[in-house]
């Protein structure tokens, strides 16, 4: 439904069709090569989102479906998978009390990856660098156009 819609972001790879860690890497690499071309700098970050599958929660994942999905029996079904979870934790013989899980999409469910690639769909918005995600492995990049305010590699502003 979003891949033919175009809805999904395209710097988003993982858990898509034609799309890969190698896609990423390839984009990635095409970019730097491209910057490199005409001599322009670029500057990067790479960040791992600890805990970014269990950390979604469910009603503002729910807000954003529910401004982009056209059929409401599909966010209502949604809303359904996720609600009524809990959660206990044992050790050896004894459990804990349960608790409500209100974050966090399903791991190792099908469409646990789907709900993450909706929650972060937007991630792009209002900013003006690349942005490439291969699940919660995010690269941030973009050129260095005024060079004021830039550290060299030797630790030098210039």
């Amino acid at each position: 439904m979003w891949e033919n819609s175009d809805w999904l972001y395209e710097g988003l790879h993982g858990f898509r069709t034609d799309f890969s860690c190698d896609s990423q890497m390839f984009r990635v690499c095409q970019d730097i090569s491209d910057a490199l071309d005409v001599s322009t700098r670029l500057e990067g970050i790479m960040i791992d989102f600890s805990k970014a599958f269990d950390l979604v929660p469910h009603d503002r994942l729910l807000k954003k479906m529910s401004d982009s999905v056209a059929d409401l029996r599909v966010l209502v079904w949604i809303r359904e998978f996720l609600s009524g979870r809990s959660e206990s934790v044992r050790v050896g013989t004894h459990y804990s009390e349960e608790v409500r899980v209100t974050s966090g999409v399903p791991q190792g469910s099908a469409l646990g990856p789907l709900l993450f690639l909706a929650y972060v769909n937007d991630i792009s918005r209002n900013i003006e660098t690349k942005i490439r995600l291969f699940a919660d492995d995010c690269i941030v990049y973009r050129k260095i156009l005024n060079p004021r305010g830039c550290r060299d590699t030797a630790g030098r502003f210039g």
